[in-house]
């Protein structure tokens, strides 16, 4: 089935966006490990929705319930399941689209899937809604890797025309990962923070939407994770990126940039740090031949503009056969950039902690 996913760390997502919940169940995970709930909380409000005008008005507490494997503070090493209650669900906004397919959207594909039994209000299981278990079950494989002294974090790199600089110009530590993490809009660059939101409030005042780029880095990985071909570093995260609403392109490293330099320019060459092996440069983004090399493990994650937007559009009435105009009403996130970047985070800290396991 499709919502299933791993090889030793396996979760299975459940749910729709205005169904009565939605969650994970999340096998593989070490016995014992004691999980900061209070941490998990704070994952889960970075994602949630209604807290600001940069995203859409609808409000969810997205607190999870451990339905099973969590027995005092600790995990039993039995699947893990939990649910998040949806509460704030408008599903009469959604009437119309039953039949009038939103431009954007996996309305049409979807429909064709599932031979018209899917649940079409707020895209149903397509919905970006489904992403707040994600975030659940990688807060706590961001805990395991942490206690292995291995930490994942995010930044915004663009927003339509605003662009931050990259990782590779920092040298990236704990000290800017706990700062990044305590962001709206985490940027290396804070000058830009105004500038970004103006390029959100913008688009949303023209009832449009605007998309951007999502920088991810992990540091404190070693060398030798990871397998060539089909279980190699890359596939692993690129197979989990893809796998979010509203992904379109992944780069590692330089990544398309490559294409336009030479081999002298895109090698990182090696040195000794006294016993520890290290590059000058992190074009590959820390990974070899689907390995790890112990550098920081960078790559970069492309979001498109919301769909929903309140502009007209041309689209088609699928019950009647015909041509059909649909403004979309209801609300929307005018940009969902920066509530991807713990959802980045989560599944970039998912795919490291089956490969380490």
């Amino acid at each position: 089935m499709s919502g299933m996913w791993g090889n030793k760390l396996k979760i299975s997502i459940f749910g729709e966006s205005h169904g009565n919940a939605i969650g994970i169940t999340i096998d593989g995970l070490p016995t014992g490990f004691e999980i900061n709930m209070e941490n998990i909380l704070e994952e889960m409000s970075r994602r949630a929705p209604g807290k600001s005008k940069l995203s859409t008005a609808r409000k969810e507490s997205d607190k999870p319930e451990i339905l099973s494997g969590f027995f005092e503070g600790k995990t039993t090493g039995t699947p893990l399941c939990a649910i998040i209650r949806n509460s704030d669900m408008h599903s009469k906004d959604y009437g119309k689209l039953k039949s009038v397919m939103r431009p954007g959207h996996a309305d049409y594909s979807g429909n064709i899937r599932y031979n018209g039994f899917n649940d079409y209000r707020g895209g149903g299981h397509f919905s970006g809604r489904i992403t707040a278990p994600l975030v659940f079950a990688g807060s706590i494989c961001k805990q395991i890797l942490e206690s292995k002294d291995i930490y994942v974090t995010s930044h915004v790199k663009r927003i339509g025309k605003v662009e931050d600089k990259d990782f590779s110009e920092v040298k990236l530590n704990k000290d800017i990962i706990s700062e990044l993490r305590n962001e709206e809009l985490p940027l290396l660059i804070k000058d830009n923070e105004e500038k970004m939101r103006n390029e959100i409030l913008e688009a949303k005042k023209d009832g449009d939407s605007v998309g951007g780029i999502i920088e991810c880095g992990i540091i404190g990985i070693q060398a030798g994770i990871g397998d060539p071909f089909f279980d190699s570093v890359e596939s692993t995260l690129a197979h989990l990126l893809f796998s979010v609403p509203a992904v379109k392109g992944v780069e590692f490293g330089k990544g398309f940039e490559m294409a336009s330099l030479r081999g002298s320019e895109c090698n990182d060459e090696y040195y000794y740090d006294r016993e520890e092996v290290k590059t000058y440069t992190n074009n590959n983004g820390g990974i070899l031949g689907g390995i790890t090399n112990g550098m920081p493990i960078l790559f970069k994650t492309v979001i498109k503009p919301t769909p929903s937007i309140a502009k007209e559009q041309k689209s088609i009435n699928i019950s009647e056969k015909k041509d059909e105009s649909l403004k979309i009403e209801g609300r929307h996130d005018p940009c969902i950039v920066q509530r991807a970047v713990p959802v980045i985070e989560s599944v970039a800290a998912i795919g490291l902690l089956d490969l380490i396991l």
